[in-house]
This record gives C-alpha cells, structure tokens and sequence, in this order.
C-alpha cells in the first residue's frame, strides 16, 4: 500500500533518521511515519551527508522565471487599476494592443497578489486599498484563548478508503457501513479546539456534536488544561457566531471562569486566524497523517499529536520554538483523553462560582 508523503516537520524527519541509525528497517520507519519509503531514503540520504541541517525545508522556487511578466506589465496592470478602475478582461485587451500578450487569468493574480482585485475594497478617488491587514499577538499566555470546532468524517471499523484504496471494493464498502440508528453514513466526528494566543499552546477533545452542553463541559477541561501549565486565568475568549456560542450555557461556562467573550465579525475566519492555522497542522499532522483501522485508534493517537505540538514542534510564529516554552508550566503531559475526559455537571460549576477557586485547592 502506497503511503501519502506526510509534509513533516524537519524535527520529525530528524526523529525518523534516528530510528533507521538505531537498526530499524528503513521500510518500517516509512509505514510508521506516513511517508513513502522513496521520500524517507531521499531524507536519510541528505541526513547521511549533511546532519539535521540538511533535512530543513528549502524553497522550490526557480531562480529565473522565464515566463513571468515582466516588471512594467505588472506596474502598468496596478496603474490602469488604480486610475482606471478598469477589470481583468479589459485591462489584458487593453494590453494586447499594445502587443503584450496577458491573458485576463494573469491579470486577475496580480490584482488579487496586491489586494485590488475587489472594487470594494479600494478607495474610489486614489484607488489604494481600504484592507488594512492586522497582525496581533497578546502579550501574556492567557490573555486571549481562541476557540473553534472541526468537524471530520468517522472513519469506519477496520479503517475507510485510505486503508483499502479509495476504487477497492472493501473501500467503497466502509461508505456504505450502517451506523448506529440504521443510517447509511457514519456521520462526523467535531475536534473541539482551544488555542492560546500568545504561546500557542493547544487542547483538543473529541466529540460528536457541537451543542451548547458539550461546548461548556469542553471550555471547563480546557481551562483546566490551561491552569496545569500555569495559566491560572483566561482574560478574553474569541469564537465565531456559532450557535452554541451564542447560547444561555456557554455564557454561563464563560461567567464561571470569569472571562470575556469576544467574537469574529461574520464571514471573516481569519480573524481567528490562530486557531485556524492549528486545524490545518491538525490535518497534516495527525488526522491524515496515517490511516487509521477505526476512530478509536485515531482518537487515542490525539495524545501523542498534542504533546508533540505543544512540547517539541517548533514554531515559526513564536521564533521557532515550541508553544511550552512560553508558559510558566512546561512539565505536564496529557494522556489519552479515554483517560483524561471527564463528564461535567454544568449546573455544579454555576453554583460553586469561580472554577479556578476549585483548581487551586486541588
């Protein structure tokens, strides 16, 4: 079976090369790491001549780029924009007459490169764009924990189409397993998600619903979570405008912990930017990093996913190094969550007042 070249961090490919020095076979290292074995012997290869520099990312990008528009196409594309307010179509006819060949597909990149593509977001009169790009980091762990939902595919007892091969029979089998109740699909599985803004330390659960119930009992691990690493409290809260998020009950679970509810303006997911990133390191890191035989095993490799984010994988956002290092705390460890979750009585943290009154006794 043919593995999907996982994009693994150099730190990860380090770890990989170590285990073939240790006497692993090189074919069982690549099944372990999600990668083919071809991608594996080319990394051991650079690790062999050049140490752990060598398996560092470089860019792909060429040197020259013959075939890229030269410097005053581009400069005329963003003049005509800005004076004319002309579109993509017009300004590539307009070009051609004077027998340069750009397709409107390539003016089109360009505005979009240099945010003129939307009319709406350029100022009429001087034509310079109105989107002022905002880029913020919270000074202290706490200040700011942004939260979200993911939701995913169940995958199937005895694995789905990325086990048996997606035109096998026993793929196309697995989407049509009967779940519980009679439905024909499995149905989802929704990552709840809680990322801190300035370290970005991160906490995951599993479940499968995203109700106001299941949100609230998710915030209190979470602030638990965050309180074992030395965070003893969580000043501010950034959600989208989900409908569990605007519910009586994680008001109430925001209340108890005494933090600030914050919200994204609509249709705007990058203000949540943060949280946002970790969902796409998620993907390539842990849900699709293998394939799994059931949910169960995915759920319970959770663990060795968050703790290698949160305590060895490095950074670029925070100076290359891991999101532990930022907080006070950086010794605890989280297990399994078939361990470590625990059911929540809502109406018990309402009555008792200040959850980390209850943590600090403990």
């Amino acid at each position: 079976m043919t593995h999907k070249n996982a994009p693994l961090t150099p730190e990860g490919r380090r770890r990989l090369c170590e285990r073939i020095d240790g006497g692993r076979p090189i074919a069982h290292v690549a099944t372990e790491g999600g990668v083919s074995r071809q991608t594996l012997s080319k990394w051991y290869a650079r690790w062999l001549i050049g140490g752990e520099e060598a398996l560092e990312d470089v860019s792909s990008r060429p040197e020259r780029s013959p075939t890229a528009i030269p410097e005053e196409v581009e400069q005329a594309i963003l003049g005509l924009r800005t004076d004319k307010k002309w579109g993509a179509q017009r300004i590539a006819a307009w070009l051609r007459e004077l027998d340069f060949e750009v397709s409107h597909s390539t003016v089109q990149r360009v505005l979009e490169r240099h945010g003129m593509s939307r009319l709406r977001d350029m100022d009429r009169p001087t034509g310079e764009s109105k989107v002022e790009i905002v880029r913020y980091e919270w000074e202290n762990p706490g200040d700011m924990i942004h939260v979200d939902v993911k939701k995913v595919g169940v995958i199937p007892t005895g694995g789905g189409w990325r086990v048996h091969g997606r035109d096998s029979e026993a793929g196309r089998a697995s989407q049509r397993v009967a779940a519980r109740g009679g439905k024909k699909k499995l149905g989802y599985a929704y990552l709840h998600n809680a990322v801190d803004d300035c370290s970005r330390l991160a906490y995951t659960e599993v479940h499968y619903n995203e109700k106001a119930d299941t949100c609230a009992e998710f915030w209190f691990r979470a602030v638990k979570f965050f309180h074992a690493h030395g965070i003893n409290h969580i000043e501010r809260c950034l959600t989208d405008n989900g409908v569990s998020y605007r519910s009586r009950r994680w008001a109430a679970a925001l209340e108890t912990t005494n933090t600030r509810h914050k919200r994204t303006r609509p249709h705007t997911p990058r203000t949540n930017g943060k949280v946002e990133r970790y969902n796409q390191i998620m993907m390539a890191e842990w849900l699709y990093v293998r394939p799994y035989d059931s949910e169960a095993a995915r759920t319970e490799y959770l663990a060795d996913f968050l703790n290698y984010y949160n305590y060895e994988r490095r950074h670029s956002g925070i100076g290359y190094r891991p999101p532990a290092s930022r907080v006070p705390i950086d010794t605890f460890r989280i297990k399994p969550q078939s361990e470590w979750l625990e059911q929540v009585d809502i109406k018990e943290f309402e009555a008792q007042g200040n959850l980390l009154d209850e943590l600090d006794d403990e």
